[in-house]
């Protein structure tokens, strides 16, 4: 009897503890996909912006500007606003909380697999120093906070 119930005690605990992980699990994946794109793929002209606000730049943005229409507005489009090549980074997707400064610099040097977009994949872009990419960003932060993607500058990107 003594066997019956523990086995009895073990199969409801480890019932309990599949239930609570199972509950875990699905609230972790509950976040801000849908609100950021990641659980969904773009067409190529969806959410693109028609007309981006070039507003002001500081020096470094400025350097960033014609670091980016040097290697960058091909794909990406005159301000960042996308083409039928790459998409728009003036886009609440690339916004700083859920596409951090990080993830521009390992796209840049690395390349990325497409995952918010119907474009294909990004191949990396050769010949920029860690130091030219942070410019770029700062011009993309500083087109970002123009349009009202974001309310501020992070305070990591060197404006």
């Amino acid at each position: 009897m003594a066997d019956f119930v523990r086995r009895t005690v073990r199969v409801a605990s480890l019932s309990v503890l599949a239930a609570v992980t199972v509950l875990l699990i699905a609230a972790c994946g509950s976040g801000d996909e849908e609100e950021y794109g990641a659980s969904q793929t773009h067409d190529a002209h969806e959410s693109a912006p028609t007309a981006v606000v070039a507003g002001q730049h500081s020096e470094t943005g400025l350097v960033g500007e014609k670091l980016f229409a040097a290697n960058c507005m091909q794909c990406h489009g005159e301000h960042a606003m996308g083409t039928n090549q790459g998409p728009p980074l003036v886009h609440q997707i690339y916004e700083p909380g859920h596409h951090g400064n990080a993830s521009f610099v390992i796209a840049v040097a690395r390349g990325v697999r497409a995952h918010h977009w119907e474009f294909g994949n990004m191949p990396a872009v050769e010949g920029l120093s860690i130091d030219e990419i942070n410019q770029v960003i700062c011009y993309v932060r500083e087109l970002q906070l123009a349009n009202d993607i974001i309310d501020e500058i992070p305070a990591a990107t060197p404006c």
